[in-house]
This record gives C-alpha cells, sequence and structure tokens, in this order.
C-alpha cells in the first residue's frame, strides 16, 4: 500500500509551554513522513525559538511567519503552504495520540476517501482525560467506516462536534474552501462547506485527538465584551447556515443538518440573552424573528418553549437563573 503525503497545519501563537508535546506527537509517529507547516501568528513568548529549533532538527518541519491575525487567518496560510496529497489540523497546545496515523492513512488509501473524521478526547492541563460537559460530545454521531457522501454524512452521521481537527482532508477540497477570518466559531462555519464538497467520507471509532482545556482559551472566555462578540457572531453563523442551507435546497439536496445547528444557536444566544444580554433581548429576538428560522428544527425541551414564545423563554430563564 502506497505511502499517503500528508501536511499537518499548526498554527502557533504563545504556546512555549505546550508547544514541543504537540510536535512530538506529529514527528514521533511511525508512519508520519510528511510536511509539518508551523504557523507563528505573530507569538511574543519562546514560540519562535522552540519552533526554530525544531525546524533545525527536522528537514519537514516549515515556519510561516505572520503578524498576529487570528487562528483562521494562521490556518488558511498553512492551507496555502500545504504541498501534500492530504491536509489535516492540530493545534498547538493540543497533541495525538501515540503512533495513530498508520490506521487512518491505511483507511483513506484502501477505500479512496476525500475525509476521513476520527474522535478527540478531552485533557487537563495534567493531561488528563476528563469530560468537562459532563456529556457524551458524539452522541448524535454515527462513526461507521462506511463510505458516504458529505451531504448524507452531514444529515445522517454528523451531530455538532463541528472541529477542524477531527477530520483529514483531501487537500483539492480547500481550494476555495478557507476559514473565515476574524470570527468565533470559525470550524462551525468552515466544516460543512468542506464536507459538501466531498464525494467519499468515512469514519473511525479511534480516539486520535487530545483537546487540552486550559486557562486562556478561547472557548473560555467570558468577559462581557467577547461575551458580545460570542453573541454576535453567533448571529453571523446563522446566516452563514442559512446561506447553505439555501444553496443545497436549490441543488434538490436534503439539508436537514443545518436545520438541527441553526436551532442549537438559536438555543444558545436565548440562554445568553437571559443572562449577560437580558437588557437587549428585543433587539436580538427581533434580529432573530426576522431570519424566519422558526420553528427551530429540534426535539428538545427548551426547543420546544423557543417555538411557542421566544420572549417567554428568555423571561422563564432569566428567572430561573436568578
Amino acid at each position: 500500500m502506497r505511502m499517503i503525503d500528508l501536511s499537518v497545519i499548526i498554527p502557533v501563537y504563545n504556546v512555549e509551554r505546550y508547544l514541543a508535546k504537540c510536535l512530538d506527537s506529529v514527528l514521533a509517529d511511525n508512519a508520519f513522513t510528511g510536511q509539518v507547516v508551523c504557523v507563528n501568528d505573530g507569538s511574543t513568548d519562546n514560540s519562535l525559538n522552540i519552533l526554530e529549533q525544531y525546524a533545525k532538527n527536522y528537514s519537514n518541519v516549515e515556519i510561516i511567519m505572520q503578524q498576529n491575525a487570528g487562528l483562521s487567518a494562521a490556518r488558511n496560510a498553512g492551507i496555502k503552504a500545504a504541498k501534500g496529497e492530504y491536509v489535516c489540523f492540530l493545534d498547538s497546545d493540543d497533541y495525538w495520540e501515540p503512533n495513530v496515523l498508520n490506521g487512518l492513512l491505511e483507511q483513506i488509501e484502501r477505500d479512496k476517501l476525500d475525509v476521513l473524521r476520527f474522535k478527540y478526547q478531552n485533557v487537563n492541563e495534567k493531561y488528563e482525560v476528563f469530560n468537562p460537559n459532563k456529556s457524551d460530545p458524539y452522541r448524535n454521531d454515527n462513526h461507521s467506516a462506511d463510505v458516504t457522501d458529505g451531504v448524507t454524512f452531514l444529515n445522517t452521521r454528523f451531530g455538532t462536534a463541528c472541529y477542524a481537527v477531527m477530520f483529514i482532508v483531501r487537500r483539492e477540497l480547500l481550494e476555495g474552501c478557507i476559514f473565515t477570518p476574524g470570527i468565533y466559531f470559525e470550524d462551525t462555519d468552515w466544516t460543512p462547506r468542506m464536507l459538501v464538497k466531498a464525494n467519499r467520507v468515512a469514519s473511525t471509532d479511534k480516539i486520535v485527538y487530545n483537546y487540552l482545556v486550559r486557562e486562556g482559551s478561547i472557548t473560555k472566555a467570558v468577559e462581557r465584551g467577547k461575551q458580545k462578540k460570542v453573541l454576535d457572531d453567533k448571529m453571523r453563523l446563522i446566516d452563514a447556515l442559512q446561506k447553505q442551507a439555501s444553496a443545497l435546497q436549490k441543488q434538490g439536496k436534503d439539508n436537514a443538518w443545518f436545520g438541527r445547528m441553526i436551532a442549537a444557536n438559536v438555543i444558545s444566544i436565548i440562554g445568553i440573552l437571559s443572562t449577560d444580554f437580558y437588557g437587549e433581548r428585543k433587539s436580538y429576538l427581533a434580529q432573530l424573528r426576522e431570519r424566519n428560522i422558526y420553528p427551530l428544527q429540534s426535539t428538545v425541551s427548551k426547543a420546544r418553549l423557543i417555538n411557542f414564545s421566544p420572549r417567554i423563554a428568555v423571561e422563564l430563564l432569566h428567572l430561573k437563573n436568578g
């Protein structure tokens, strides 16, 4: 079986404490012989020195320099520099399980896949596995190895865990499919756009990726200014999802996943409006109404309440939260 040429794209920003473990998890993999594209996104700590040492010791480690522009811009720079037949993403404070690539690459080659999805697990700063959300992130997922097209994969096998780092993707699919700069939830915007272009998609139930949950992560930002951007970016995400759903509908294709994802984001928005932005609820509720998203395509109790009355849902949640 031939060896698949893989480019691993690693955006790097002020991760001197974690970077070596990340790089070692790739370079020590017995099956890896490809390209490691490290995009230094304006780091101000010792990250660049670490990268330069690895580039000196490993001929397949490449460094791209850019001023700080965020995760999406760094990934896009990595995509532009990638030379491999396939591409995957690895965040610089995360790491792979030991020697995981061989089975993944064999599956890709055997089934001529455009996209392969694998599993992740959360680890804390002691590198202990834990579940911060107390729920199964794959509860709505089907990790069948059977090959299907990307649209069917979205609608019948995919839940809401839209993380770009869970996929190995044929590089050709990324032509014209880059990450939107300057937004939160860039993965949720990118993942369906990538998948609908794919003809052959499958999964493995192997845990490959270790996601480090640490203080200072984007997803843990709680300051009011950042929370306001979270709220506004969720509204923008709904617009993007509606646009993608409409495009599929015009092609006569199923777009059920988009309805479920839009519902999940509306439920999240309603939750935010019931707490930090209760005083601005009328404006945001009006914006949601203008998007013609009701009734939400979800069976959870919060969705049923929102479908009955978004205003009442916000007020009841506000009273519940004190």
